[in-house]
């Protein structure tokens, strides 16, 4: 039996892979050369490169991968790259719609022109106010205006004097008020007053009644065509006040129809401008009433109604835009509109257009954090919906969710070629594409950074030469060669790997901070190995207050552990508790207690809901393996309790469900197992033994507590097989194995643990398909039976 327990013993080799200074051809890191690019990530490049490429619509980017690895720093700087060589897309201005005010136009203007445009269409109104309204007050003009009112005047004049002449033959005299005219009876060339005219006798004064009622149809008649008159002259001065804007603008707007020829949208624009400068000149210029407008007043009412307003103005050779989006929101994305109160209706205009960061990358690349999008209302359908119609259209979320009074704008959509980059984890990545039908439609294209890179020649070198690049970003001193083995070293334990380094480089770098300036504070002229060791114990140390609270209360028996004896349904398991920045392993007591009756296995932690999912899984494949190993012929009636003791967090993973197998068979058989190996495992119902997580912060932890009392050269981790290629484990450990003070184990099978922990033969089937009497197997089978037996009676008595 030894030496079947002597093959399982891991050998010191297998324990880590070791990178000494000796792999690099250099003393010093330097002399190397600098890296750019991403280090081992070929497949994300080509998958990067070829959504690029792609211009069709539908392949917008994923970039999943662990944060930390380089992605998002590497995915701008490609894209910046490309975007350079590509062509600036167009610059866009809205404009006002003169005829429908609420619905302002684009006008799309080749890269680098909407600045000068704008500007040129301001020096314009700039002009105008400088015409206006001296235009108005030329001699020509005030000559023509008073030849106008002149002839109206003269039109009157002679209706009236028709009427004068034919009351004078009666006696009366007529008289003109500004806004009246009124008949008075006159007697010797004198008009009378009332009471002269009240002492005359009836006859006459019925006489003038009749005559003054005849005098005012006369009046009636002459004046009939005051209206028309009136018309005319109004038309007559519209036409001079027409002749007289168009002549003063014409010289305005002249350089600008040359300037912009064969843009036709330009032309009408500058067209429907001048159409409408006839309605507002007279009104906002020329105001002649009491209230005459302050110049800064005039240009603000001109600007308002005019002035294009800029949505994206672009430097025509900075080619195609990338813009990164750090706040998803729907106004940071599409823009908005700003809305000003008006005696409490919120009002608003086609100049209180805001982009958003679509307008910014539209004609190039806009990344986003895909789950900060996914986390804002309405957004992520809003951008499906842009990307599928290809344009932005500005909706004011206020109002479409009704919440206040607005007079709201309906800007003309903008059109789109962008193309989006989302950066996320890949459990974004699968929800998508689980639950959103239109996400595999428009991201066609993955771009996958792998968390873990193979470990060969070049990429010790590109690793070696990213450590220098860095440094020299930074200004640090260089790395001696010992210490860039040291953090290999690091990056594959990080990895959980033998044979491949962490993609995460942020914190292979924030490790080189810390080691520079523990080398800064020593004043030593290098980055050497001690400072990494040092760096390392000091992230550990800053983080470990929780791992050192453990410790002291397993050695102070608060927390009830045993590294020697042996015991009857106890065993040491191996759990990690996961901090987010560190991982403590720490053993934890298992144990069982067997009575006869019917209910089973029961899972203590899931009765007392402290289990999740996976780990009640682990308890039910037990009932599996007791049930196919040794009750083929008998039924398997028994209650079986079994605890994780002391663990009042929430227990996962079914990692401990090897230990916990090798607990119940002791509880079952009553054979004591030891308490100097603690495992780690999980099997499946044949009993075979698979991989875990965390394998070595676990050996570590009950390693730390076996030194902390005192090795006695028995103890030691039993872990499956499966796991030894993730095995990068302490310097403290190594040792203690070279110095046979402590042994790692590598398992397959269930039989092997149990031979360990009991030393005594498992037993195999003989040829009458019996288990020898003292073997683990065989007591198992007859106390299993007496269970059973012990059950039915019970349930017969019952």
């Amino acid at each position: 039996m030894k030496q079947q327990i002597d093959k399982l013993k891991l050998s010191v080799e297998r324990l880590k892979t070791t990178i000494s200074h000796n792999d690099f051809p250099f003393a010093t890191t330097d002399k190397l050369k600098p890296y750019y690019g991403i280090l081992g990530q070929d497949r994300a490049v080509t998958a990067l490169q070829f959504g690029v490429a792609m211009q069709q619509s539908g392949y917008h980017m994923y970039v999943m991968g662990r944060p930390g690895s380089g992605r998002n720093s590497y995915v701008k700087a490609f894209l910046d790259k490309e975007a350079k060589r590509q062509a600036t897309p167009d610059d866009f201005l809205y404009v006002n719609n003169y005829k429908l005010t609420r619905e302002p136009f684009v006008l799309a203007l080749p890269a680098g022109t909407a600045n000068v445009f704008r500007d040129d269409f301001e020096q314009l109104l700039d002009n105008l106010l400088a015409t206006f309204p001296a235009a108005f007050e030329h001699p020509s003009y005030q000559q023509q205006k008073a030849k106008i009112e002149q002839e109206f005047n003269q039109q009157y004049d002679r209706a009236i004097d028709t009427v004068e002449k034919a009351a004078l033959k009666h006696s009366i005299a007529l008289f003109r008020d500004t806004n009246t005219i009124s008949f008075t009876p006159m007697k010797a060339g004198k008009t009378m007053d009332e009471a002269e005219f009240a002492s005359l006798p009836d006859a006459e004064r019925d006489a003038f009644h009749q005559h003054i009622s005849h005098l005012e149809m006369l009046l009636n008649e002459a004046l009939v065509g005051l209206p028309q008159w009136k018309r005319e002259s109004s038309d007559k001065m519209r036409k001079l006040n027409r002749q007289t804007i168009n002549r003063a603008i014409a010289p305005l707007f002249r350089p600008l129809h040359d300037k912009y020829k064969g843009m036709a949208k330009i032309q009408d624009f500058l067209q429907a401008t001048k159409e409408q400068l006839h309605k507002t000149v007279i009104e906002i210029l020329v105001a002649e009433s009491e209230e005459a407008r302050e110049d800064a007043e005039k240009r603000e009412a001109l600007v308002n109604e005019f002035a294009p307003n800029l949505v994206v103005a672009r430097d025509k050779t900075a080619g195609a835009p990338v813009t990164h989006e750090p706040h998803p929101s729907y106004r940071n994305l599409f823009g908005r509109v700003e809305y000003s109160s008006d005696l409490g209706t919120l009002v608003t205009n086609f100049r209180h257009i805001c982009p958003g960061s679509l307008h910014q990358a539209n004609g190039g690349y806009l990344i986003i954090d895909a789950d900060k999008l996914l986390n804002e209302h309405h957004v992520w359908d809003a951008l499906k919906r842009a990307l599928k119609e290809e344009e932005i259209r500005l909706e004011s979320l206020v109002s479409e969710l009704g919440l206040v009074n607005t007079i709201s704008l309906n800007p003309q959509p903008i059109p789109l070629k962008v193309k989006i980059v989302l950066i996320g984890d890949r459990e974004t990545y699968h929800l998508l594409q689980a639950y959103d039908a239109d996400f595999h439609k428009l991201f066609r294209v993955t771009v996958d950074f792998d968390d873990e890179i193979i470990l060969n020649e070049e990429t010790k070198d590109g690793f070696a030469r990213l450590m220098q690049t860095y440094v020299e970003k930074n200004n640090f001193e260089p790395l001696t060669s010992a210490a860039v083995a040291r953090l290999m070293e690091h990056s594959l334990r990080l990895a959980e790997n033998k044979l491949k380094l962490s993609a995460s480089f942020r914190d292979m770098f924030d490790l080189v901070s810390e080691a520079n300036c523990l080398r800064r504070m020593a004043r030593d002229e290098l980055i050497e190995v001690d400072h990494i060791e040092r760096a390392l114990h000091g992230q550990e140390w800053r983080t470990n207050r929780l791992a050192n609270d453990i410790m002291d209360d397993m050695l102070d028996n608060t927390i009830l552990i045993d590294t020697q004896g042996e015991y009857v349904g106890k065993i040491n398991g191996l759990t990690v508790l996961d901090l987010g920045n560190s991982c403590i392993g720490t053993p934890s007591r298992i144990s069982a207690t067997v009575f006869p009756g019917t209910s089973g296995i029961v899972d203590i932690e899931r009765e007392a809901e402290l289990g999740q999912a996976i780990h009640s899984k682990g308890v039910m494949i037990l009932s599996g393996y007791l049930g196919q190993k040794y009750a083929q012929d008998f039924p398997l009636n028994l209650t079986a309790n079994i605890a994780l003791e002391q663990s009042y967090g929430k227990v996962d993973g079914d990692s401990a469900s090897l230990a916990e197998l090798c607990c119940l068979i002791s509880a079952i058989t009553q054979i004591p197992l030891s308490q100097s190996l603690a495992l780690t495992g999980s099997i499946n119902q044949y009993g075979e033994v698979q991989a875990v997580g965390g394998i070595n912060e676990k050996i570590e932890g009950f390693f730390n507590l076996c030194e902390k009392r005192g090795l006695t050269g028995r103890q030691g981790v039993i872990i499956p097989s499966a796991n030894v290629k993730n095995l990068m484990l302490n310097q403290p450990v190594v040792e203690a194995v070279l110095a046979d003070k402590f042994t790692i184990y590598a398992i397959t099978k269930v039989d092997q643990a149990l031979e360990l922990l009991t030393h005594r033969p498992i037993g195999e089937l003989d040829e009458n398909q019996q288990y020898p009497a003292n073997s683990i197997n065989g007591i198992a089978i007859t106390k299993l039976k007496k269970l059973s037996k012990l059950a039915n009676n019970h349930h017969h008595h019952d």
